[in-house]
């Protein structure tokens, strides 16, 4: 299993490091910014993500999964100090495997790394690159799931804990990158058309 650390705080980052190369069967790889990600990844293809939330960048590390799985597939596991619910709601739309509360220890990593192991071990589509790839981020691709199942921007807003507002310039940033119409029905015709896509 190949595991990347995305941890700005170097002392914590190596601490979960020597962790997992004590009890698990794994190539850990080291990432402290989004650049070195940026350069780690595409060779490194992990199986599974340990990341910070607050990584003391513009985006934080929620943004940075979502851009990734764009491209690869992992699971991942979020290392937060963060407890508030609209801070866990976000995560939850990049789906993770788990979450380990700063300050972090032994029992908490190898928890958290125990728990999903087999899991990660029966995705095929984890640590390799995503072919055919839409080119859209995980919460417009959420979005579009809602709008498939004939939800209003109001109640789509409400389900995702965002503004109307912000649904509506995520409905516009997706028509663009599909190509559509800016339209009412154009994202709806084009869910249901291309359902096999998004489900």
């Amino acid at each position: 299993m190949r595991i990347l650390i995305v941890e700005d705080e170097i002392i914590i980052a190596r601490f979960i490091e020597q962790q997992l190369k004590a009890n698990f069967n794994c190539e850990v790889e080291l990432a402290v910014n989004f650049k070195e990600v940026d350069e780690l990844i595409p060779d490194f293809l992990p199986h599974l993500v340990l990341c910070d939330i607050n990584l003391n960048e513009d985006d934080d590390g929620i943004q940075l999964i979502s851009k990734l799985q764009q491209s690869y597939g992992f699971g991942t596991i979020y290392i937060t100090s963060y407890q508030s619910k609209a801070i866990i709601e976000r995560a939850l739309i990049t789906k993770p495997l788990n979450y380990i509360i700063k300050p972090v220890d032994e029992t908490k990593i190898y928890t958290a790394v125990k728990l999903v192991e087999s899991t990660i071990a029966m995705q095929a589509k984890f640590g390799q690159r995503i072919a055919n790839a839409l080119p859209i981020g995980h919460i417009e691709l959420e979005i579009i799931r809602l709008i498939l199942k004939e939800k209003t921007t109001k109640q789509i807003a409400d389900i995702l804990f965002l503004s109307p507002y912000t649904i509506k310039n995520y409905r516009h940033k997706i028509c663009r990158k599909l190509k559509l119409k800016d339209e009412n029905n154009a994202l709806l015709k084009w869910a249901l058309q291309n359902e096999e896509l998004i489900v």
